[in-house]
């Protein structure tokens, strides 16, 4: 076990450090934040900010030297960073299930070898690899192999001929096409799971997206007993075979009635934000405990929760500064307001959050879709 006040280290310095740090802080352990934005969230709260690129062998060495281990908040670390400082510490998720995760085809091509349920896809490498009208993936979704995230580097198509254009418009990037399906609902799973194999799932989450980027999460998800179970039951396999430890968030679409994996998340995942209000242990702590080789918190869920994305576009004026009402939500005493910190207000970023909770799930629904239209979400 490391145990407190050693040192962590943290790949990345958004809102997911930023609650890392917290969480950390408040089991005792210092945190060192590597991210190179010198406005950094989690930086200006951590113990110290290495303000350098994730290659930086200077800022690595030091991380190397000073952090008893590390983590990342984000998948889109390279994997060589990940690589060099596991050779001196513990670094959890490993190098090779951040790879997986992080590259689209990888990601695809370990659900299918693995035997999980995934939506019809091809890989995409030149104009040649285009599927053709008959293969069954038109409608389709052709995604940015690498670096797509809420909806970015990502283009609807109907055939062959519109996915030519956005493949063109990727600048010819590898990409991967994939069938539309049905979809019922999406639902999503945030795990932990230790260095012994023993995994922690939290409650399954129902997700609502705007433009591609998560708007509402309510949990308990409406669908039936079964399916959540089932999406749990599921994500844990995922962690089995990625041999992952630390926290992970596995995103599903539910079509005509079945659970299909959409993509996996190496990090605590913006749907479990609700844990920190709603659980007896969040997905934060979590990540340290598996990360620092602790036992795993328990998970329960003990009120209702919906958790609602606050988006730059919610920020008044030309220049994004005039604050929201913030009064109507402290008016609500069971309501938790949680803001990122983050230097400027743009349309589309993701600037806080906030979770109302309770026994009474629908009350709590009702509540949160109307202090979602009060503070301004439903005019971005």
């Amino acid at each position: 076990m490391i145990l407190p006040p050693n040192t962590l280290g943290m790949l990345g310095g958004g809102q997911l450090a930023r609650f890392f740090v917290i969480a950390a802080h408040e089991m005792g352990y210092k945190v060192i934040v590597l991210d190179p934005d010198q406005n950094s969230p989690a930086g200006k709260i951590a113990d110290k900010h290495l303000c350098a690129a994730y290659d930086d062998s200077f800022a690595l060495d030091e991380m190397a030297k000073t952090c008893a281990a590390v983590t990342t908040e984000f998948e889109n670390v390279p994997a060589s960073t990940l690589e060099a400082l596991a050779k001196a510490v513990p670094v959890h998720p490993s190098a090779s299930a951040v790879a997986i995760c992080q590259h689209r085809i990888q990601e695809k091509n370990f659900l299918r070898d693995n035997g999980f349920p995934h939506a019809p896809y091809a890989q995409v490498k030149s104009d040649a690899d285009i599927p053709a009208a008959g293969s069954g993936l038109y409608p389709g979704i052709l995604k940015v192999a690498r670096f797509g995230y809420d909806g970015k580097g990502q283009a609807r198509v109907s055939t062959p001929e519109e996915a030519a254009a956005a493949f063109k418009s990727f600048n010819n990037e590898l990409c991967v096409l994939e069938k539309r399906v049905t979809l019922d609902t999406e639902v999503s799973v945030v795990l932990a799971r230790d260095s012994a194999g023993k995994v922690q799932t939290f409650p399954t989450a129902e997700n609502i997206h705007r433009n591609g980027v998560l708007d509402i999460s309510i949990v308990p998800a409406r669908c039936d007993a079964d399916m959540r179970e089932k999406a749990q039951m599921l994500a844990s396999q995922v962690a089995e075979k990625l041999c992952y430890i630390g926290t992970l968030g596995v995103e599903f679409f539910v079509s005509d009635g079945k659970l299909l994996i959409n993509e996996m998340a190496p990090r605590p995942h913006n749907s479990g934000h609700y844990t920190i209000d709603a659980c007896v242990t969040n997905q934060f702590e979590q990540q340290v405990r598996a990360l620092c080789g602790l036992p795993l918190g328990d998970p329960s869920q003990h009120s209702g929760a919906v958790m609602v994305n606050l988006l730059g576009d919610v920020w008044q004026g030309a220049d994004k500064e005039d604050e929201p009402e913030w009064d109507i939500l402290f008016a609500q005493p069971n309501l938790k307001l949680h803001l990122y910190g983050k230097h400027q207000a743009r349309q589309g970023r993701k600037m806080g959050h906030f979770t109302v909770i309770g026994q009474d799930a629908e009350r709590v629904l009702k509540s949160a879709m109307l202090l979602r239209q009060q503070i301004g979400v439903e005019r971005s």
